[in-house]
């Protein structure tokens, strides 16, 4: 039997238990409901916790939509969405002067409707691609219907690249089903050139397009991302997958389907192509495949290639200089198994190297890759590269969306490199399944060595708005000395994003003129201004989401009215350096 001491000890424990479990009732019973989490809304807590103020000083720069005034009627999509993977990845947007009039044309990707679509629906769809000349006065004429780019289908990406060396730029679509290769006939026409050229030998779900001459040959090459090997079974409709113990259509999960391989295709001189990924080390067969930068990471002079997959490894590929590469994308530290979509390419701290930055799925966070370039000899280096989103306000911030179109620019010109990030969801509305989910855009500015800070809020009213982001592609559109956003949104209209402000600041756009790369894919251009400080761009390497900027190498200079000095260095190696540079002026740099 129990002492009358252990009684009291035993009867004392269960009465605390007891008192102790009443507390935690009523403290249960007293907190506030949670709300239950819906895709593309900000919950309270962590996410606000995480929220970081602004500091004195941020831009005064505003955003404005001038899409309509522009003349860009374009609208994303037609139909009611079938619940099918391929129509709810894309479309991407590209930026370039295939008039050689001097400023950047447009070019809008679209897809026609659903996949259940009948071939006569596809024919008449009004989704069809579109083209807009650029009229010089900051408006657009739409001339698809007279350059014969009027494709009715599923077109995913697109890049301007001049494949045969005239001098004048050819188009690049990537489609879900058969790439296609426009040749540029000088007139304002284009012809469909893809059979002639070696590219239609290939049907797939084609994501990312990005030209290099990776060979350092004189010929642009063209790297086409493969995202999965889709295919629609009838049975499958009824089938869910779990993302985040959401409950998913089984169609809309990209790990429901085996990874496409990707492209390399060859430039043979003559303006065709032979395919080689496989021959080269390129191929990625277990990657799914979004977005491709070419980038000379290491500075040995050759173009290397980063890859963004979807829920499988990143690739880095290291060109060896022999026409094959090495993926060193496990020692380099960026493998990163995650929802890859969006990737951008640039050198945010100026250090002199280029660093990475990519956006992912929902509660991921967005990936900042410095660039810790480690010297292994006196003119190579290997890189090594470390993820420092969360420590520059880059990582938790992105938790609650889902990132498509991104990339580094200067908008308001200050000499840092600060990020755009469109946001959409690939949830559907549970109370109309028929509708992906909106989400907001973010726009982050590049304080220095106390990081970013999101600055949309105060950086005009289109960042409060909502929609279902995909591509994003920059550049100055309306040549006013500060750089401009398109996006491309889902089954609705895009917005062209007008700067208006960044041009208080100075700034020098450099075009690279090789003597047969005319456009100067490839060159690495350096910016010296006072005190020796230094900025870098290399022309190409932001591929962002299934779009291009324009192929200008861009930088903000702030105050100054000159930059000191300016180096070109060509693909090839050959150096340009010029001296005393003039501020606010587009400088052309010939090779020759």
């Amino acid at each position: 039997m129990l002492s009358r001491r252990k009684k009291l000890i035993v009867r004392s424990a269960v009465i605390t238990v007891l008192l102790l479990t009443a507390v935690s009732v009523a403290i249960l019973l007293t907190l506030p409901k949670s709300k239950r989490y819906t895709p593309g809304e900000t919950p309270e807590g962590i996410i606000s916790e995480l929220e970081r103020n602004l500091p004195p000083g941020y831009p005064k720069v505003q955003f404005k939509d001038t899409t309509r005034k522009a003349g860009i009627d374009f609208i994303h999509f037609h139909g009611t969405r079938s619940t099918q993977l391929p129509e709810d990845m894309g479309s991407g947007a590209a930026w370039g002067d295939y008039d050689n009039d001097g400023d950047p044309d447009l070019f809008l990707c679209n897809l026609a409707g659903p996949l259940t679509m009948a071939d006569h629906e596809i024919q008449q769809s009004p989704a069809a691609n579109r083209l807009y000349r650029n009229n010089g006065n900051g408006a657009f004429t739409d001339v698809t219907a007279v350059s014969g780019l009027d494709d009715h289908g599923w077109s995913m990406g697109a890049a301007w690249g001049d494949s045969d060396g005239d001098g004048w730029l050819d188009l690049f679509v990537s489609n879900y089903g058969m790439n296609k290769l426009y040749r540029n006939r000088k007139d304002g026409t284009f012809e469909d050139v893809t059979q002639k050229a070696g590219i239609g030998n290939d049907r797939g779900f084609w994501t990312g397009v990005s030209w290099s001459d990776y060979d350092l040959d004189g010929d642009m090459d063209v790297y086409v991302c493969g995202y999965v090997k889709y295919t629609f079974r009838p049975e499958d409709r009824n089938r869910t997958a779990g993302q985040y113990k959401t409950v998913v259509p089984f169609t809309l999960n990209p790990s429901s389907y085996e990874p496409e391989r990707n492209l390399l295709f060859r430039n043979n001189g003559d303006g065709s192509f032979h395919e080689v990924a496989e021959e080269a080390g390129v191929s990625n067969t277990a990657g799914r495949s979004l977005s491709a930068a070419w980038c000379d990471f290491n500075k040995d002079g050759h173009p290397d290639l980063y890859v963004a997959n979807d829920i499988s490894d990143n690739a880095m590929f290291m060109n060896q200089g022999d026409g094959t590469f090495t993926d060193v994308a496990e020692s380099s530290w960026v493998a990163d198994y995650r929802g890859a979509m969006g990737l951008a390419a640039g050198d945010w701290n100026n250090d002199g190297d280029m660093d990475i930055f990519i956006t992912h799925w929902i509660a991921q966070e967005n990936a900042m890759f410095d660039n810790l370039l480690i010297p292994m000899g006196p003119q190579n280096g290997f890189p090594r590269f470390s993820d420092i989103a969360d420590r520059i306000g880059l990582g938790q911030i992105a938790l609650d969306y889902i990132g498509w179109g991104t990339s580094f620019f200067d908008y308001d010109n200050d000499s840092r490199r600060d990020l755009f990030v469109v946001n959409g969801s690939t949830f559907q509305e549970e109370s109309n399944p028929e509708h992906l989910i909106p989400m907001k855009n973010l726009l982050f500015w590049n304080q220095g060595e106390d990081g970013y800070y999101e600055t949309g809020s105060v950086s005009g009213e289109v960042f409060a708005r909502k929609a279902v982001g995909r591509g994003a592609a920059f550049a100055d559109f309306d040549l006013d000395g500060d750089v401009d956003v398109v996006v491309v949104n889902h089954s609705s209209a895009p917005l062209l994003l007008q700067n208006e402000g960044g041009n208080r600041n100075h700034w020098l756009r450099v075009r690279a003129q090789g003597k047969r790369n005319r456009f100067g894919i490839g060159a690495r251009v350096e910016v010296v201004t006072a005190g020796g400080r230094k900025q870098i761009d290399e022309i190409g390497a932001q591929s962002s989401y299934l779009s291009q900027n324009d192929s200008t190498a861009w930088f903000g200079l702030g105050n100054l009215s000159h930059a000191e000095q300016v180096f070109v260095r060509f693909p090839g190696g050959k150096i340009v350096e010029l001296q005393d540079v003039a501020a606010n002026q587009t400088l052309t740099v010939a090779e020759e």
